[in-house]
């Protein structure tokens, strides 16, 4: 069971996460927020690929004074994706300062480990949570073991040690993380947040670590889970380290919203960390975002690289086309369709998609059956086959999704 029916839902400006609501997805702009027009066109791009909250820094008063005029800007784009601040060291003397950006942000999140030692700490974590108590705003209390409350892990390092069998370091530092979440939301609940305002994370950088801490935090709380590695890496190695740690928590009924945080190429662009969130979520089961090609990796049989081409074109063709289709055809993101390169399982794969393929494999004869709904409907000959195919694409979904 999806352990998010047992949390508390928590609304941010009409996006729901916990309460059995769906994996909310959320990204960050890397943009300088002062710069508000590259900071608009960067959420801009990010909503348009799928985000559903984005986060900026707030990290100054020039970014503070940004933040009422990229949400007005945001607006006049029609793009009405919450915004949350990012704050850290100095949030609370922003915030004080800035009612603006308080009133225009639509969520907080403050990090422990960066608020301030001691009495200061204290004081400035109640002024930032009564901030968004009076602008009634949700807050993501968010640790990161690379900035944890370093008087906390200390004092937790000096009881360990005097244990007769004391933990490992790692062990330690996952306890320290937990209790610095919970700690500080029931600090916040005492100033008078309440539970449905608080979303908490516990970022580690390794997966076996990011899976042992969010077991133990769902099993101690109920407040809503953000998930996420607090550093996945670049390319690749960054998205198979989210997908395993994501993957293992989500499938156990853990998180309620995720991000993956993945280190752009040199001059890229953002979106693709949005891509990946909503592929893990997709090959779940538990969200769908856009239709799915299965396509056969190939084998002796597929000497030919045709069927991959045609895989390709048509995951190129749903690409173009899911702007207009998500608007127009209601459900097609749920679409599977199959491209196969032989006999073996090109038949049973096609009659298990909405829409499918069996290519001739090396030898085979060189007709290709199409099945829809599980019924062979046609058989493709000759050298047209990947347009009459797509064709086919495109006349289903107008057929089978088409509004009411």
């Amino acid at each position: 069971m999806n352990q998010s029916t047992n949390r508390p839902s928590v609304d941010v400006a009409g996006v729901n996460m916990g309460g059995g609501a769906p994996v909310v997805v959320q990204s960050m702009t890397n943009t300088d927020t002062a710069d508000i027009a590259a900071t608009v066109a960067q959420i801009k791009l990010l909503h348009d690929s799928g985000s559903e909250l984005v986060r900026i820094t707030v990290n100054n008063d020039a970014a503070a004074r940004a933040v009422p005029h990229i949400v007005e800007q945001l607006a006049e784009l029609d793009c009405h994706v919450p915004i949350v601040g990012d704050f850290h060291f100095n949030g609370h003397k922003l915030l004080g300062q800035h009612e603006a950006c308080a009133r225009a942000l639509a969520k907080f999140r403050i990090n422990p480990g960066n608020v301030g030692h001691g009495r200061k700490r204290d004081r400035q974590f109640s002024d930032m949570v009564e901030i968004a108590c009076r602008h009634d705003k949700p807050v993501r209390i968010g640790v990161n073991w690379g900035s944890l409350d370093q008087q906390l892990l200390a004092g937790m390092l000096t009881r360990n040690a005097n244990l007769a069998d004391p933990l490992s370091l790692a062990a330690i530092t996952r306890q320290a993380v937990i209790e610095s979440a919970l700690n500080s939301a029931a600090f916040a609940e005492d100033i008078g947040l309440a539970a449905n305002r608080i979303v908490i994370s516990c970022k580690m950088s390794r997966v076996p670590d990011l899976v042992k801490v969010y077991q133990g935090l769902a099993q101690r709380c109920r407040y809503a889970l953000h998930l996420g590695l607090t550093e996945a890496g670049m390319g690749d190695p960054g998205v198979i380290a989210s997908s395993a740690a994501l993957a293992i928590l989500l499938n156990l009924g853990i998180g309620d919203t995720i991000r993956v945080s993945l280190t752009p190429e040199p001059g890229a662009t953002r979106e693709r960390e949005v891509k990946v969130a909503q592929q893990i979520l997709q090959s779940l089961g538990l969200r769908s975002f856009a239709p799915s090609v299965t396509a056969c990796p190939g084998c002796g049989r597929t000497t030919s690289e045709y069927f991959q081409v045609l895989a390709k074109r048509i995951q190129h063709e749903l690409d173009a086309s899911m702007p207009t289709w998500k608007h127009r055809y209601p459900g097609v993101e749920s679409m599977k369709v199959a491209v196969m390169g032989c006999v073996v399982n090109g038949p049973g794969e096609s009659k298990h998609a909405n829409i499918g393929i069996s290519l001739p494999g090396t030898g085979e004869q060189p007709v290709a059956p199409v099945y829809q709904d599980g019924q062979k409907t046609v058989t493709l000959k000759g050298d047209n086959i990947a347009g009459e195919f797509i064709a086919l694409v495109k006349e289903y979904v107008e057929t089978r999704y088409k509004a009411g």
